[in-house]
């Protein structure tokens, strides 16, 4: 079955989607990448590597999609799609406006959840549209293009959960 969970920011939602892989062998597909001139952000990576069983496979350094198109014998959690599609604007310059090539790497993302064969695969992503407009260009793009992502992502996952101060809501099930 494929679930996206969705929140906001200090939601819950990384830990309820590790609660629904359990506690066997896992593949975590970490995309957030720590930056040494950031400790804020590198401390919010260790929170969630410290609640990571020992069991669980970490990737750190592959393309979702291909990981997605030939996945393990095992549930995958993909944690989470804000910072992935963070680094594929920032590999395809899409900062200022649209971009073909990136573009192409969510197409290319969406048709891996779309085919993916696995067992299980838990993904998250932010929700950011509930709350201020962004001031900066950047920002609005990043809103609309996590919105649309979100958005797509949803309409081929079997399960949809929207969690809100650590409580889970069942948006879609089948």
């Amino acid at each position: 079955m494929r679930t996206l969970v969705l929140g906001g920011a200090r939601s819950g939602k990384s830990a309820f989607a590790e609660s629904l892989v359990g506690s066997g062998p896992v593949l975590y597909v970490a995309t957030a990448r720590p930056s040494g001139d950031d400790p804020e952000f590198a401390e919010r990576i260790a929170v969630h590597a410290e609640r990571r069983p020992t069991s669980w496979v970490l990737d750190e350094e592959g393309d979702v999609d291909k990981l997605l198109a030939s996945p393990p014998a095992m549930p995958v959690l993909v944690d989470d799609l804000g910072t992935w599609l963070t680094h594929a604007t920032d590999a395809c310059d899409g900062w200022e406006a649209s971009s073909a090539q990136l573009e192409a790497k969510m197409d290319l993302l969406i048709d891996a959840i779309l085919h993916f064969q696995g067992e299980d695969l838990v993904i998250v992503s932010p929700e950011v549209g509930m709350g201020i407009v962004p001031e900066y260009k950047s920002g609005r793009l990043f809103r609309d293009r996590i919105g649309t992502l979100n958005q797509r992502v949803a309409a081929i996952c079997e399960r949809v959960v929207f969690v809100v101060a650590g409580l889970p809501l069942e948006l879609k099930t089948f």
